[in-house]
């Protein structure tokens, strides 16, 4: 009698404590094999670090990766709360194609209904961008930025072949920068959104383990 394969394990990326409390406060589990939620800490070497050295416990071999967490906007008429679906990844080093979008969006809109999906180019930065850089990156096609997306999806491949996805929720946008008022209670909604998504990227994961026909 043959062995029951063993699923494959999904790897959960986000840089911040807060993003990391969460994704903590929404698990329930569901997912179709093991998963690792990881704080890599802020900015893109920490993330390319940490994911390199998460992928290289063999019990993560082979390992799904989504990155997530809190996001730029930079497209007019998004706000703080809305989801952001990578179509792929770039950064200086280069892009990385995301599997799955359709199906997250699709997840996302049943888990969250009400919430706005944006799907498009994310866009990798290694500092908070604001001002006119954030018309600059709309020019290139990316319709969001932030700092460890791209470093993440980026090592993952590198690792080995694998599904990998990026995820955001704008906490930040054109008309509703940091700096100005009405920050915290855009942070609120952003991290309450946060908090939720875990479901729709459990359903992408389990998706991936399904037979290809």
């Amino acid at each position: 009698m043959s062995a029951t394969p063993t699923p494959a394990p999904l790897l959960i990326a986000c840089a911040l404590g807060i993003e990391h409390l969460a994704l903590r406060a929404g698990e329930r589990g569901g997912s179709g094999g093991p998963v690792t939620v990881l704080r890599t800490g802020m900015g893109p070497r920490a993330a390319e670090r940490s994911v390199t050295r998460a992928l290289a416990d063999p019990a993560l071999a082979g390992a799904a990766v989504l990155a997530t967490g809190f996001c730029a906007g930079l497209a007019p008429g998004m706000h703080p709360g809305d989801l952001v679906v990578a179509e792929e990844t770039r950064d200086p080093r280069g892009s990385v194609p995301c599997v799955g979008t359709e199906l997250l969006v699709k997840e996302l809109v049943r888990t969250l209904p009400g919430r706005t999906v944006h799907t498009g180019p994310v866009t990798g930065s290694d500092h908070v961008v604001r001002g006119h850089e954030r018309s600059d990156l709309l020019a290139t096609g990316a319709i969001a930025v932030d700092m460890e997306s791209a470093a993440t999806l980026l090592s993952a491949v590198h690792a080995g072949e694998r599904p990998v996805a990026a995820v955001r929720v704008v906490v930040d946008a054109p008309e509703h920068e940091l700096v100005r008022i009405g920050t915290v209670r855009g942070g609120i909604s952003a991290f309450r959104v946060l908090r939720s998504v875990l479901p729709a990227f459990f359903e992408w994961h389990r998706s991936l383990l399904l037979p290809r026909r």
